[in-house]
């Protein structure tokens, strides 16, 4: 099976034309936009909002030196060590990013 790799775009494939456009619309005011199109989100929306089961964050590998005690720690716990270090790691992450 081959692995898909998502590309970024660059805005090197817009046109002269479209790259006018953007810019125009991202000199505009949030108030001048129209959104009477757009229902308006309740909370009711919210509530029952889920992330989007396809998401599948970017790995990379890394080379990381822990304390022993740590490792022996997550290993304690069974197989899948370094995912409950990622999940350690991101409620980190998220809590920084949240305060």
């Amino acid at each position: 099976m081959k692995k898909s790799v998502k590309r970024a775009a660059n805005g090197s494939s817009l046109s002269a034309r479209q790259r006018r456009e953007v810019a125009a619309l991202a000199a505009k005011a949030d108030v001048d936009i129209d959104y009477s199109d757009i229902p308006r989100l309740t909370g009711k929306f919210w509530k029952n909002a889920v992330r989007n089961p396809f998401y599948r964050p970017v790995k990379r590998q890394v080379t990381v030196r822990l304390d022993a005690d740590i490792i022996a720690w997550l290993r304690k716990q069974g197989k899948g060590y370094q995912t409950r270090l990622n999940q350690v790691l991101r409620e980190a992450m998220l809590e920084d990013v949240a305060n």
